[in-house]
């Protein structure tokens, strides 16, 4: 049985926190973390700097927290679709995080979140360093686990090393990313994602050429 939901302060509380992350996701993907102000994010939230130190007594709080937010609902994601292990469940572990991109389409802030802080965060001093290296190298080993899983079972239709073509997907899927916030008619991340995989995994081919109309 699930736990009753939070009443009373501590359910405010929730909601507050909630608030901030929320504008933070936008003013992070606008300005970058450097550029952001904590007394701007306050004053979006609608509350006082007081009462968002309070909450987050440092900007790198407020950074780490987001991270910590999306990646907790992009796990949430995967495990209701069963796609957490690569290994024994390549097929499914690829449709799962294909998943994760698609509903990432739905929400700019976040890709925007992600694109800025990454390209910030790849000098050495920025507080963001060290989860954008875990991160790649999670993410690559997440890919190159199931690719290998598929060589093993004659299912992968590449000549091409898993552990380059995990790199060679992070690099596309960084590359649509970011051109779909200058175009979003013209480049659909989900579809072309999936397109270049199932060009070497056929049970992820798309079953039709994505609409012309939007």
């Amino acid at each position: 049985m699930s736990a009753p939901p939070a009443r009373g302060p501590y359910a405010k509380s929730a909601q507050v926190r909630r608030r901030i992350l929320e504008v933070c996701v936008e003013v992070f993907g606008e300005t970058g973390f450097y550029g952001a102000s904590t007394k701007d994010i306050a004053q979006r939230a609608g509350i006082s700097h007081t009462g968002l130190r309070h909450h987050f007594p440092r900007k790198e709080d407020l950074l780490a927290a987001v991270m910590e937010l999306r990646d907790d609902q992009s796990v949430q994601l995967l495990e209701s679709a069963q796609a957490l292990d690569p290994q024994g469940h390549p097929v499914e572990a690829l449709l799962g995080m294909l998943a994760v991109v698609a509903e990432l389409e739905r929400q700019p802030g976040i890709l925007a979140l992600y694109c800025v802080t990454s390209g910030e965060a790849t000098a050495p001093d920025h507080p963001a360093h060290p989860y954008y290296v875990e991160r790649y190298r999670g993410l690559r080993a997440f890919y190159t686990a199931a690719y290998t899983a598929l060589a093993q079972r004659g299912a992968l239709r590449s000549v091409i090393a898993p552990e380059t073509l995990a790199t060679m997907t992070l690099g596309l899927l960084g590359g649509l990313q970011e051109q779909w916030l200058f175009d979003r008619d013209a480049v659909g991340i989900e579809h072309m994602l999936r397109t270049f995989i199932g060009s070497f995994v056929p049970d992820l081919a798309p079953p039709n050429p994505p609409s012309t109309s939007r």
